[in-house]
């Protein structure tokens, strides 16, 4: 079946359930609905790399409404959130997902959380080493931004001393990955059914995650465990050559994350310890960023930005990554007008070879329920034996129309 149309197919029927829920006069009262559905033109100036993969602009589709449920007593909540994307030339980009799906209680100090999930754990603005809870929604964009929904149980306690989580994490997520016709996509493409485990449950393997965090005057302290299957998959060739295989292996990672705020300056650092992938190694990403308030009298801020990468992983035993030995340098802008203008511009820099990644987000309220929003990543100067390598053709701007409601 064309996987567009099954998509369509059970989010008719999902729809039609809500739609039902919703209606019942008990229930109306208690549950808030909104969200957004956009239309989105992601257009590539330069020909494609490898065969098969499109030119030029590609149009899509995306919605994303949120459902949410509290009770009278306001101790009990239930959120749903589900993400479709129609793209219009690549199959494998078009792709439903169920962002959010849970129910969660609060009994005094104490909080529990069963369902589908998104967890965010970090404070440095270029990576975020340590989220590690959920696997990349990679058919969006390469930035790791985008996440899945991840099944949990996660069991909370609030105390004077802090916060503590604790996470069972059943229902392992696996990555996706363009197919031929795709861009932003290796030279050989992943088959996922090659797709194979370190655990001998394979993608049932249920992993576990705990959290400490913190506020001690002015420094925001996070620290992290997390043993399971890692979201990093290597990629090994197939015995033909004429693939490329997903592996999973096991890991256990250790993260810290910390953040001190001094008048404007928020000093920001990430580090994580990891054992599984080969040898132990460990990475940080840590640096600044530097708000100027009311710029020349005007309501207008403006943030600098700069952050250190290092990464001591074997790239022949562990996943590769573009941040090995990396700085990055950008600027924030927020205009604090009623149209809520704000842009961020970034860059990447490999101190080994120069690759240089560079970005621009922009959006900007356009009435009270419509958005606009732009977005440019460009590829410059790409070594041949760098992890951007094969995205260096791949340079794009996109654009986004969002109604909200």
């Amino acid at each position: 079946m064309n996987p567009t149309r099954a998509i369509l197919r059970h989010l008719g029927r999902l729809l039609a359930v809500l739609s039902a829920f919703i209606a019942n006069p008990v229930l109306a009262a208690d549950i808030r609905v909104s969200g957004f559905v956009a239309s989105e033109l992601r257009w590539f100036p330069q020909s494609p790399q490898f065969q098969g993969q499109f030119s030029g602009v590609e149009p899509s589709l995306l919605a994303e409404p949120e459902f949410r449920y509290r009770s009278k007593d306001r101790n009990t909540s239930a959120v749903f959130i589900p993400f479709l994307r129609l793209a219009g030339r690549d199959d494998e980009r078009t792709h439903f997902d169920i962002r959010e799906a849970y129910v969660a209680t609060r009994r005094g100090d104490w909080d529990l959380l069963v369902g589908i999930n998104k967890v965010f754990w970090g404070v440095a603005e270029s990576r975020h080493l340590v989220n590690i809870v959920n696997q990349s929604d990679t058919l969006e964009d390469i930035d790791e931004e985008d996440k899945l929904g991840q099944p949990m149980i996660n069991l909370g306690v609030q105390k004077d001393w802090g916060r503590l989580d604790l996470f069972v994490l059943p229902g392992f997520r696996e990555r996706a990955f363009p197919l031929t016709e795709g861009r932003l996509r290796a030279g050989l493409v992943v088959d996922e059914d090659l797709a194979s485990f370190e655990s001998g449950a394979g993608n049932k393997h249920i992993d576990f995650a705990a959290r400490y965090s913190h506020v001690l005057g002015d420094w925001d302290v996070g620290v992290s465990l997390f043993h399971g299957l890692s979201r990093e998959p290597r990629l090994l060739p197939n015995a033909t050559g004429t693939a490329l295989a997903p592996r999973y292996d096991k890991i256990t990672q250790f993260g810290v994350d910390l953040q001190y705020t001094l008048d404007a300056w928020l000093w920001k650092f990430e580090g994580i310890a990891r054992e599984g992938h080969g040898d132990s190694f460990a990475a940080m990403v840590g640096g600044f960023e530097y708000t100027f308030f009311q710029v020349a009298d005007s309501d207008a801020d403006i943030g600098v930005l700069a952050e250190i990468h290092l990464d001591g992983r074997d790239a022949n035993r562990a996943p590769p990554t573009p941040f090995e030995h990396d700085i990055f340098l950008g600027s924030r802008l927020a205009l604090n007008d009623v149209d809520d203008t704000q842009a961020l511009v970034g860059a990447v820099i490999d101190a080994d070879d120069g690759t240089l990644s560079f970005f621009i987000e922009a959006e900007r309220r356009i009435s009270d329920s419509w958005k606009i929003e732009a977005e440019a990543r460009l590829f410059g100067n790409v070594g041949d034996e760098n992890v951007l390598a094969p995205f260096k053709r791949d340079s794009f701007v996109n654009f986004r129309l969002s109604k909200f409601f």
